[in-house]
């Protein structure tokens, strides 16, 4: 049986709860990442709060309230979104929380009117690159320094090209 959830925009009430399951989701990776590069993708209750400020974040809560997963995007521009910090508890994998949230981001960019949506990962997130390669993501060649770690960006089409059957 899955375990039944909600997903929601997220308020600076959540911060704590919001840090506390990025910590949960990234802690496995803790020694594969740079400090610098850790410190900048899990976030404290006070960095919460900041990407509030430049980002829509959304969450994905269990029957009690707590944030068990999270996913948060930007506008680039008219037609592209960028999504940052995708994080599910490690005990909620496979129960269909981190296909809900990525689809309700991909629903509100579509809405928006945006066609294409990017993503960055490193090296160490082998699962979650498995998941967007799924989800239609796919290299676009550009790669980065992420505080001394590869920054790889991912990108797909959504909303009309997805009606059109040419998204990717």
């Amino acid at each position: 049986m899955v375990p039944a959830f909600t997903i929601r925009r997220a308020t600076v009430a959540d911060a704590a709860s919001i840090a506390a399951c990025m910590r949960s989701a990234f802690e496995a990776y803790r020694e594969s990442y740079t400090l610098d590069a850790f410190a900048d993708t899990v976030l404290t209750p006070e960095t919460v709060g900041e990407r509030l400020e430049a980002m829509s974040i959304w969450v994905a809560t269990d029957d009690s309230g707590e944030v068990v997963g999270t996913l948060a995007y930007r506008l680039v521009d008219a037609t592209t979104g960028h999504l940052r910090g995708m994080a599910v508890r490690p005990e909620w994998h496979g129960t269909g929380l981190a296909d809900a949230l990525l689809s309700a981001i991909e629903a509100e960019l579509g809405g928006r009117g945006c066609t294409r949506v990017t993503l960055n990962t490193t090296p160490p997130l082998e699962r979650a690159t498995g998941f967007y390669r799924r989800h239609g993501f796919a290299r676009t060649g550009r790669t980065r320094d992420y505080f001394g770690m590869p920054l790889t960006e991912w990108a797909k089409l959504i909303g009309l090209a997805d009606a059109l059957g040419t998204g990717s």
